[in-house]
C-alpha cells in the first residue's frame, strides 16, 4: 500500500469533514478495480463495521462490499454476515448506503454472487415489518440490476421479476414492475425502435412499398400460431 492511500484510511477517520469526504471518495475510486492492499485494511475494517460512529460504520461497508473483487482467498463469504449485519443499522442512511453497495460483493465470483442474491432475495421477502420497507425493496431491485447489466445474467433478472410478482400490495406492485420491466428490457425496446424507424423510413422516403406487408395473410397466420 502506497503513501497515499495509507493517508487516506487514516482521514477517512480522523480527518475534519472535508478530508473525510475526500478520503472517502478517493479510496472508493481507488477500490473500483482490483488492488494488491486489501488484506492490509481486512481486519481493521471488519472491526469498523462495529464502530460507535455510524458514518465509520457506513464507510467500512462500502470500502469492504468494493474490496471483495481485490479478495483471492474468499473471505468475504465467511466475513459477510458482519457486513450483511450493517444493512440493518439503528441508523436507516447507514444501513441504506450500505445496501446500496453491496452488489458489489456479487461482482467478485460465482460463489459470492450467489450468496449475495440469496441474501438480498430472502431481505425482500421477509422485510415487511421494518421501517422503510418499500425502499428497502427498491435498493435491492436496483442491485439485481446493477448485477445484470454489467453480467448479463438472466437468471438474475429473473429473480428479480419473480421477487416483484410476490409483491403484494397493487400499488408498489405495479410501480415495481412497470419501472423494472422499462429498465430491464430497455435494449430491446431500442433495437425495436430502431427498426420499425429503418423500415418507415425505407417505405415513406424511399418510397419502398415493397416493404408493405398485406393484413390478410398476416392475420391468418397470426391465428395459426396463436
Amino acid at each position: 500500500m502506497d503513501t497515499e492511500v495509507k493517508e487516506a484510511f487514516v482521514k477517512s477517520e480522523h480527518g475534519n469533514k472535508q478530508e473525510r469526504y475526500e478520503a472517502y471518495q478517493y479510496i472508493l475510486e481507488a477500490t473500483e478495480h482490483e488492488v494488491d492492499w486489501a488484506y492490509e485494511v481486512w481486519d481493521e475494517l471488519l472491526e469498523s463495521l462495529s464502530h460507535k460512529d455510524n458514518h465509520q460504520r457506513s464507510r467500512a461497508a462500502q470500502y469492504l462490499s468494493n474490496l471483495a473483487g481485490s479478495d483471492p482467498d474468499k473471505r468475504m463469504i465467511a466475513d459477510f454476515d458482519k457486513l450483511w449485519l450493517v444493512t440493518r443499522d439503528e441508523k436507516f442512511v447507514t444501513a441504506r448506503h450500505s445496501l446500496q453497495s453491496v452488489w458489489k460483493v456479487g461482482m467478485a465470483g460465482p460463489e459470492q454472487r450467489e450468496m449475495v442474491m440469496r441474501y438480498m432475495s430472502d431481505r425482500f421477502i421477509d422485510c415487511t415489518e421494518e421501517k422503510n420497507y418499500t425502499l428497502i425493496r427498491s435498493d435491492i431491485i436496483q442491485n439485481m440490476r446493477h448485477l445484470y447489466d454489467r453480467l448479463e445474467d438472466e437468471q438474475i433478472k429473473n429473480t428479480a421479476f419473480d421477487l416483484i410478482e410476490q409483491v403484494e400490495e397493487p400499488a408498489y406492485k405495479k410501480k415495481y414492475s412497470a419501472i423494472e420491466i422499462l429498465w430491464w428490457t430497455r435494449w430491446e425496446i431500442i433495437v425495436f425502435l430502431a427498426y420499425a424507424a429503418v423500415i418507415a423510413i425505407l417505405y415513406v422516403v424511399y418510397d419502398l412499398h415493397w416493404l408493405r406487408l398485406p393484413w390478410t395473410p398476416i392475420a391468418l397466420i397470426g391465428t395459426a400460431v396463436a
